[in-house]
C-alpha cells in the first residue's frame, strides 16, 4: 500500500468514525482539529505531509518509512477505537446530567428562597 492510498484510507476512516467532512486527508484534519488528541493529530499531520511529499521523488527520500508506517499504525489504532454511536450517547448524557443539575440548582434556590419569604 503506497502512502497515498494509506492517507486516502485515514481520511476515509477519519470521515466514517468522526463524521468529519472535506477533500483528502489534510482538510479531513483540519475540519477534526480539536476532536482528536494533540500526539494523534501530529502523527496524521506528519503522514499527509508524507504522502504529500510522495509525489516529487527527490522529496520523498526525506521521508522516513519506518517513521511513517509507526505513524500510520498509531491513527489507524485510534480511529479504528472510536464508536461513533458511542460517542453521541456520551454526549447525550452529558447534557442531560448537566441540565438534571441545573435543575436541581434551580429547585433549592426557590425552595430557599420561599423559605425566606415565609411561604413555606
Amino acid at each position: 500500500m503506497t502512502y497515498e492510498e494509506k492517507a486516502e484510507y485515514l481520511a476515509d476512516l477519519l470521515h466514517r468514525k468522526m463524521g468529519v467532512g472535506g477533500r483528502g486527508l489534510e482538510a479531513r484534519l483540519r475540519r477534526a482539529r480539536r476532536r482528536l488528541p494533540r500526539r494523534i493529530r501530529r502523527e496524521a499531520e506528519l503522514f499527509a505531509e508524507a504522502a504529500r511529499l510522495q509525489a516529487n521523488p527527490r522529496l520523498a527520500r526525506m521521508t522516513d518509512p519506518e517513521r511513517l508506517d509507526a505513524a500510520f499504525r498509531a491513527v489507524e489504532s485510534y480511529l479504528d477505537g472510536l464508536d461513533r454511536w458511542q460517542r453521541r450517547k456520551d454526549a447525550a448524557l452529558a447534557l442531560l446530567s448537566v441540565n438534571a443539575f441545573n435543575l436541581l440548582v434551580l429547585a433549592v434556590l426557590l425552595v430557599a428562597f420561599l423559605r425566606w419569604r415565609g411561604l413555606l
